[in-house]
This record gives C-alpha cells, structure tokens and sequence, in this order.
C-alpha cells in the first residue's frame, strides 16, 4: 500500500510539471483590483514583444511577493515607491520620506533586484469615510479624525494593521485614540463602509469605489503617508526595455481610477482591461480589439461564468493538488499510526504533534514553507496540504489497529509468523476500513483546503474565489466555490466506491 502511494504521488508530480520549451517571464500580482490589472498589463506588454510571459495573479502580501522574488519564482511585479522603502527595505525616518528611484536601486543592489518602469501615478495610502458622516462630524484630516470623540468602527485590512507604515505608525503619529477591530478583506471594507457596517476605512487613493460610494479622503496633514509612486520591482538581470519603451509614465491617476472602475463596477474582466489598454497605448485599438476586449459583464449567465475555458485547468490543478497531497500523507500518516500503536509510550507524543500541525493557520504555514522551500508555487502548497492530511490518516490508523481483539495478534505468532507478518497479513487487512475512513475524510478536506493554494501561485479554483474577493464580486467566487463544493462530493463518492470495492474483495466466498 506504501509503495503505491509513492508511485501515486511521482506520477501526479510529473503531471503538474509539464515540460515547456522555454522559461516564460512570471509576472506577479497581488490581492487587489489595481494589482491585478497592472500585473496583466505588465504580461500583455512582454507578450506582443515577443517575450514569452506569464501572470500568477492574486499571489499574496508584501512578504509572499518579495519571497517570490527573491527565489525567482516571478521576475516581476507591480509594487509602490513607499512599500518599497518602508516594508522590504526597512529604511527608517527621514532619509525613507522621498528617495528617488536610482537611490532606491542602490538599496537594492545588493538583494538581485531593481525597480524600475515608473508608471506615472502615485497610489498612496489614505482613510476614507462616508462623506455625510464627516460632515455631520467636522471631520476633513487625520488631525480632526484624532480630536473626535465619535465612537467609530474601524474597517482596515489584515495588511496595513501589520505594515510598518500602516495603522500603528499612523495612531503614533497623529494619537488616535481609536482600537482598529479586526482585520477585514480590502475587498469586502468598502461594502461594510456603505451597509454602515464600519465607518472608516484604509483606501488607496485611485480605489474606484471612492468615487462611486462619494467618500470622504481624510487629508494627512502632517505628511505621515510616504509617496507611493507605482513601479515594477524586478530581478536585477530581466530586460526592463520592452517594458519602459511601453509603459514607462503612460499611467496616470485617473486612467488608473478609470481601469479599477472597469473592473469593480462595470464588471470587465482584469483582461479585457489590461488589453484594451494596452491597444490604447500601442496605437492599434480597432473595432475588433474593441470587440475582442468586451467587457464580461457580472449580469452574464451563472452557468456560463462558471463553465468559463479556465474550468478544466483549475480542476485539473485542483485534483493534482488533493490526490498528491493525500498520497504523501498516507505515506507518511500510515507509518506514523502503526508506530503509536507498536510503541504506545510514543503515541501520545506523536498524536500531540500531528494534532499540533493542523492547528497551524494555513497562511501562515504557506509562508513558513515558502521561505523553507525557497519558492512559491505547487511546492510550498503540497507540503502544507499533506501536513494538514496528516491527523485523520494517522489517528484512523492508530485507532483501527488499537480496536484489534487482542488475540489477533497472539494468534498469528502461534502460528509462527513474525511481528512484520502479523501486521501485513493480519492487523493491516483488519483495520483497512478505519484507516480508509481517514484516507476518505483527509481527501474531502483538502479538497477544500486546497482553495487556499491560490494565494502562492499554485493555481486551482481559489484562483477564481481569490479573484471574486478583490473586487467583491460574489458570482465570481461562486463559480469557484461552487466546482469545490461539487468536487468534495465527488471525492466522497469515489472513496466510497473504492472502500465498497476493498471490502468486498476481501469478504469470504460462500
């Protein structure tokens, strides 16, 4: 059964690395509308140069991205002036407030990257409120925000509450006397602002919803907020020109308010909008680019959003993930189950640490293991998902041999075979449905596991649930969530097919 499973795994491993004739260029994003749309941009622009280039969208925060980079798992990424600075570069006070690009690059020398292709437009960090709520409060700047005695909830993103430019730097700097509550999606904060579920937010400042909702920007009056210029942050030895001769100052604030609107509120895909930009820019917008770049409305059917040509990509990345995950489980988990039960003064020990990893949040162990394994992507996310596979195959597997009449085992020695013989022959074959229980109930769970392996570039039906977040669109996520749920249904049926097959070839003939 072991041996199978190793054979199982290298075979599905094979699967999800298929040979390609050339290295493409990776582009990366992260999980906002603005990010996506320029990361896509960044991929068109390489493409019709004839660089081959591909887009891992939605990959994570500042640290995914800069371990991505570091390891070279992506080559590139949209990334602001000021995140640079602050959050990858660590560079304190004054001499962080405004340094140009060539002294941003000296910093950066000596970690293989450069930023360059300044896009034009400068994004920075701000706190919005509905505008009826501030007038009513007299509140136009961060200063009037730290005199109010208003009981205010705060809706800021699980980002800016942890970056060192973000919330604990601001309240420093101004003495806001608020607490910021938990952190909320990007995301999902401008609908909590306009349910009147929270009253102040973290925006950036070309968010289209700023526009569409009339918010308020609270002005920083004192200068706390960096300059956020837009860039690309890149390796040191990619070939930035076909990017510059592009991109480089062709965006400015409200061409990129105007791109994050298409996809917010119109409901363009990520893109269309990128391609009917980059027409724009090119000089080669027509009647078919305009066709072809036509927005894929949030009003279009279900059934075709969820039947979209991506589907057989992502189940097939999907499915590679849950079964090789759950092969390297079993092969490791069923050892470890038949271990405590052999040596039961191990068994609690071994217990607690299985038990102890799947408490592990699954963000946080995706990042652990990007920076083990010196990479994003189906790596990091294979391991994490076994090691989450781990306590149903091995506590099943302990249970199912403990539950053994204990004269099994003595009757099998009677008979002369070895310690080895008893449990292949006898204690295995007995206990097979409790520990193909555990298989069954460690695959289901993955199934829906697995959705979070979108956020490091391993691909699967997170990407569209992933997607769906950033900009609110709850059909979106849908069609991915939907697919999950059905898969963990069908995955359930499987394994109770195989257990129905198992236990029947091993029933005594009549």
């Amino acid at each position: 059964m072991i041996s199978a499973t190793f054979i199982l795994a290298l075979a599905l491993l094979g699967a999800a690395s298929p040979a390609q004739a050339a290295d493409p260029v990776v582009v990366g994003s992260k999980r906002f509308t603005e990010s996506y749309v320029l990361g896509e941009i960044a991929r068109q622009v390489l493409t019709d140069a004839g660089v081959p280039a591909v887009h891992r969208q939605g990959l994570g925060n500042t640290a995914v991205m800069e371990q991505a980079l570091a390891s070279g798992a992506i080559q590139v990424y949209p990334e602001y002036t000021g995140t640079i600075v602050r959050e990858i570069l660590k560079q304190p006070g004054a001499e962080a407030a405004a340094p140009s690009v060539a002294q941003i690059n000296r910093w950066l020398a000596p970690r293989g990257l450069k930023a360059a292709v300044p896009l034009g437009f400068n994004n920075s960090y701000a706190l919005a409120m509905r505008e009826d709520d501030a007038q009513r409060l007299g509140i136009a700047t961060l200063s009037d925000l730290a005199k109010s005695d208003a009981s205010l909830r705060f809706g800021l993103s699980h980002e800016f509450l942890a970056r060192a430019d973000g919330w604990n730097a601001l309240k420093a700097a101004y003495g806001l006397p608020f607490a910021p509550g938990s952190g909320l999606d990007h995301g999902l904060a401008y609908q909590a602002l306009q349910r009147g579920q929270v009253d102040v937010v973290d925006a950036y400042t070309t968010d289209a919803q700023i526009q569409r909702l009339g918010l308020r920007v609270l002005r920083d009056d004192r200068g706390f907020f960096p300059r956020y210029d837009a860039l690309l942050l890149m390796r040191a030895e990619l070939d930035e020109r076909p990017l510059v001769a592009a991109l480089a100052g062709r965006i400015d604030e409200q061409a990129m308010r105007a791109m994050n609107a298409e996809v917010e509120i119109d409901g363009r895909t990520f893109d269309a909008v990128a391609r009917d930009f980059v027409q724009r820019i090119g000089g080669r917008a027509s009647a078919a680019g305009a066709a072809a770049a036509a927005p894929a409305a949030r009003s279009a059917g279900f059934i075709d959003r969820l039947l979209a040509p991506d589907l057989g990509r992502l189940l097939r990345e999907h499915l590679i993930l849950v079964l090789a995950s759950v092969a390297i489980a079993m092969a490791v988990g069923i050892p470890m189950g038949v271990l405590a039960y052999r040596q039961p003064r191990w068994s609690a020990a071994l217990m607690a640490l299985v038990g102890m990893l799947q408490t592990i949040p699954s963000l946080a162990l995706l990042t652990f293991l990007i920076v083990l394994v010196g990479g994003i992507g189906f790596l990091p996310a294979l391991l994490a998902l076994s090691i989450y596979a781990l306590l149903p195959i091995v506590r099943n597997t302990h249970t199912g041999l403990a539950t053994l009449p204990p004269g099994m085992r003595l009757a099998g020695s009677a008979l002369g075979l070895r310690s080895a013989q008893v449990l292949r022959s006898i204690e295995l074959p007995l206990a097979a449905p409790t520990i193909f229980a555990g298989i069954k109930t460690a695959a289901v769970l993955n199934v829906g596991v697995a959705t979070v392996a979108t956020f490091i570039g391993a691909g699967g039906l997170g990407e569209r649930i992933v997607a769906g977040l950033a900009v609110n669109d709850t059909g979106l996520m849908l069609a991915g969530a939907v697919p999950a749920a059905v898969l963990a249904l069908l995955t359930q049926w499987l394994f109770d097919a195989l257990e129905w097959l198992l236990l029947r070839t091993r029933r005594p003939a009549r």
